[in-house]
C-alpha cells in the first residue's frame, strides 16, 4: 500500500479490528496488509475511527514517547498523540483492571487540564500561547497497554492506529496555585511501588520540560485540523523508566510540592 494511501474504507477495516481486540481482549501480530497504515498521519485517521467506535466520550490526549525510555519501550524515535476517553479516566486512588494487559507498567506524569480552548490559526502556537490556555497542573499515573503483541516491532504509524498505547490514568489533585513558577524541567518525581522505592525521574526527561510537551500537541493538533479545548486533560509522557507492575500492587507517584498521586491494580473490577 505504499506510496497509493489507504482508502476511507480501509480505514474504517483497521479500526474496527483494533476495537475488537480491545473489546476481546485480543493481540494483534499486526494489522491486515491491506489496511495497514504506512504514515503516522494514516494512523492517526485510524485513531479516529477507533475512538467513534468506542462510543466513550473524549476527554483529551495523551503523548507517548516523550523520553527516550518511553520511545525505547515503544520502538518508536518520536512522540505519538492519543485520545484519553472518558471511561479509562479515573480519580487519584483508583484500582484499575490489570488483566490482558501485556505492558503491565506504570509511568509517572505530568497532566495538564486546559481552561480556554486554543483558537483555530495557520501559524504554530509557543509555549507561551499554550500555557496561556492552561487552568491546572496535576500529578498523575498511566496504565498503557496495547494491542499489538510485539507492540515494539510494528511501528509508529500502527502505533498511532492503536490510540498511542492509551489505556488507563489516573489523575490527581490540582498543584497548589504557586505551580507555575516551579521549574518544571528540574522537578523530580520518586515513585514507590508497594512502599518501597521504585524509580526517579524529572521533568526534564518529558521532551525536555512538560511544557514543551504541551506545546507539542497542540501544534501537532493543529496541523491536523483539532485543538485542545477547555476541559480537556493531556497527560504529558513519562517521566521515569516505565515500572514493571502486577496485579495486587499498588504505585505511588510523589510529585514534592506537586502533590501526590496514587494507582492499584487487580485482576479484574466489579
Amino acid at each position: 500500500m505504499a506510496g497509493t494511501g489507504l482508502s476511507g474504507e480501509a480505514k474504517r477495516r483497521a479500526a474496527g479490528i483494533l476495537w475488537a481486540a480491545w473489546q476481546e481482549g485480543r493481540h494483534l501480530e499486526g494489522l491486515p496488509e491491506d489496511c495497514r497504515p504506512q504514515t503516522v498521519a494514516e494512523g492517526y485517521q485510524i485513531q479516529t475511527f477507533v475512538a467513534q467506535l468506542s462510543g466513550a466520550r473524549p476527554v483529551g490526549w495523551k503523548i507517548a514517547a516523550t523520553s527516550k525510555a518511553g520511545q525505547a519501550h515503544i520502538g518508536v524515535d518520536a512522540p505519538i498523540a492519543g485520545r484519553l476517553l472518558a471511561d479509562r479516566v479515573k480519580d487519584d486512588g483508583a484500582t484499575v483492571p490489570i488483566g490482558g494487559c501485556i505492558m503491565r507498567v506504570a509511568e509517572l506524569e505530568f497532566a495538564f487540564r486546559i481552561g480556554e480552548s486554543m483558537t483555530r490559526r495557520s501559524e504554530p502556537f509557543d509555549q507561551i500561547d499554550v500555557m496561556a490556555a492552561v487552568a491546572s497542573l496535576h500529578p498523575a499515573i498511566e496504565l498503557p497497554d496495547s494491542r499489538y503483541a510485539d507492540y515494539a516491532r510494528v511501528g509508529a504509524p500502527q502505533l498511532a492506529a492503536d490510540n498511542a498505547c492509551a489505556h488507563y490514568c489516573v489523575i490527581g489533585p490540582a498543584a497548589p496555585g504557586d505551580w507555575r513558577k516551579i521549574d518544571l524541567a528540574a522537578h523530580r518525581t520518586v515513585a514507590t511501588l508497594n512502599d518501597r522505592p521504585a524509580g526517579e525521574g524529572s521533568g526534564a526527561n518529558v521532551l525536555g520540560d512538560p511544557r514543551i510537551a504541551l506545546t507539542w500537541l497542540a501544534n501537532e493538533l493543529r496541523k491536523r485540523e483539532l485543538r485542545l479545548m477547555a476541559g480537556d486533560i493531556v497527560i504529558t509522557g513519562t517521566s521515569l523508566k516505565p515500572i514493571p507492575v502486577a496485579s495486587g500492587d499498588r504505585v505511588v507517584g510523589d510529585f514534592g510540592a506537586l502533590g501526590k498521586v496514587s494507582m492499584a491494580f487487580a485482576d479484574s473490577i466489579g
